[in-house]
């Protein structure tokens, strides 16, 4: 393993020092804070966003006595792909093997995972396909159930809600593709306002993150992940038994606490889980975080930071 050292933005905290691991496909880079021997959790950050989703979350964790590993997903930050010959790949399988991968490098059994957006799908490919590897699950957004039907993909919604998607849309054309190469920081900026409308953030702290889209497959990595989840680019062959299983909508079957922020906006609006309630065959309850939207971690830290201590202390007797 190797360690990162960097600065701050304006005197804002930073999750450093980092360190690094080897997986199959990436060197990730990652934040590490409490015991060694603690109840590991994986916190698992979405995008257009990055690890100091959990700023305030790790030391509230930390403090409890967990072990809590803060990741960059792949095409973020200093996390990087091990073999340039490898496919760019944003796929939901890729997520959620990247989790499992990461577990293995660094010898962790089994963990809490915890995540929104693409961290939360991740999160819950992982355990649904590989339960005995998750101690328990928190996933944000959507009811929590983030494990995509792709073949569903080109029913549509509620034009109000189509609206809401126009990045979608936007990430699947070419156009779209120069689009972020350009114009990626102002383009993560109006998404962050558009996702979470009540978040007053300032600039330094959007600049603490907007670090982190500098990664050279940033681009290539997102606009894969937009276009498969609509069905318009094929995934890769080193996945293709696990979307296979994807599409079968697997059960989670662990136990469970989802999340989902009532501030998202007209767009986004929020659930009760009630529709995601079939997908959760393992003890689940969900809750709606008042003043919260798409970044719920970073937007009312101490909601999430609840979920995953109450699953570190009661994970098989959730009421």
């Amino acid at each position: 393993m190797a360690e990162y050292a960097g600065g701050s933005a304006a005197g804002l905290p930073r999750l450093e020092p980092l360190m690094t691991v080897r997986t199959r496909a990436l060197d990730v880079a990652y934040y590490e804070a409490g015991p060694a021997d603690g109840q590991a959790v994986l916190l698992l950050h979405g995008f257009p966003y990055d690890i100091h989703s959990y700023a305030e979350v790790v030391p509230m964790l930390a403090g409890a006595g967990l072990r809590v590993i803060v990741p960059y997903l792949r095409g973020f930050g200093p996390t990087r792909f091990a073999d340039l010959a490898t496919p760019r790949s944003g796929q939901q399988a890729a997520l959620g093997s990247d989790v499992i991968d990461l577990m293995d490098a660094l010898g962790i059994d089994r963990a809490i995972l915890a995540g929104y957006d693409w961290g939360g799908r991740g999160a819950c490919v992982a355990a649904a396909l590989w339960p005995e590897r998750c101690a328990g699950l928190v996933s944000v957004n959507e009811g929590g159930y983030l494990i995509m039907d792709i073949a569903a993909a080109a029913s549509p919604i509620r034009p109000e809600l189509e609206a809401g998607l126009w990045f979608f849309f936007y990430f699947a054309t070419e156009r779209g593709r120069s689009g972020l190469a350009a114009n990626r920081h102002d383009l993560a900026r109006l998404l962050w306002a558009q996702l979470s409308p009540s978040w007053q953030f300032g600039d330094a702290t959007f600049d603490r993150t907007a670090q982190a889209y500098a990664n050279p497959d940033f681009v290539e990595v997102a606009i894969h992940f937009f276009r498969h989840r609509l069905g318009l680019a094929r995934g890769y062959a080193a996945y293709e038994d696990l979307e296979r299983q994807l599409a079968g909508q697997p059960p989670i079957t662990v136990p469970a606490i989802t999340l989902d922020g009532q501030a998202g906006g007209p767009d986004f609006p929020a659930t009760d889980g009630t529709a995601s309630a079939a997908h959760f065959a393992g003890p689940r309850i969900h809750r709606q975080v008042p003043d919260a939207g798409h970044n719920l971690p970073q937007e009312n830290p101490r909601a999430f930071a609840d979920a995953v201590l109450d699953l570190a202390n009661s994970a098989a007797d959730l009421r």
